[in-house]
């Protein structure tokens, strides 16, 4: 099982994100609590598309953000968010055509697109938040 703990390492230090992104780590524990322990395929789907929905609005919420303060990196930012939504979106409909379970690699593969872009592309979001904002 992998969990991902939230410690100041993941703030990007504007509040309204790192709350954002509170919900977003604890919806991924709840997901691979739940394919640890095996449960129901439509409930671990139903938590996937949860995870899928909250981080799309988190994503606008980020963009929003961006382009009320004139972030000059909102397109690389905006070309990553659109990758990570196609590559977890790729999983949903690999998992949901199957019918097999989500593995652990794939856990894993969702724990390193959640914290990879926070530590990498949301923390220059949240340096330049802190300073205009």
């Amino acid at each position: 099982m992998t969990n991902i703990t939230w410690d100041k390492s993941l703030s990007v230090e504007v509040d309204e994100i790192d709350e954002d992104h509170q919900k977003l780590v604890n919806l991924f524990n709840i997901l691979s609590n739940s394919v640890a322990q095996d449960d129901d395929a439509d409930y671990i789907d139903a938590v996937l598309e949860e995870l899928i929905t909250c981080t799309v609005w988190h994503f606008r919420h980020e963009e929003r953000l961006m382009l009320l303060h004139k972030y000059q990196g909102l397109m690389e930012h905006r070309a990553e968010h659109n990758e990570l939504i196609d590559s977890v979106r790729e999983l949903q409909q690999k998992f949901s055509d199957d019918k097999k379970p989500l593995t652990q690699e794939e856990i894993e593969f969702l724990e390193g697109w959640l914290t990879g872009h926070i530590l990498g592309q949301d923390m220059r979001l949240g340096f330049f938040l802190m300073k205009v904002m």
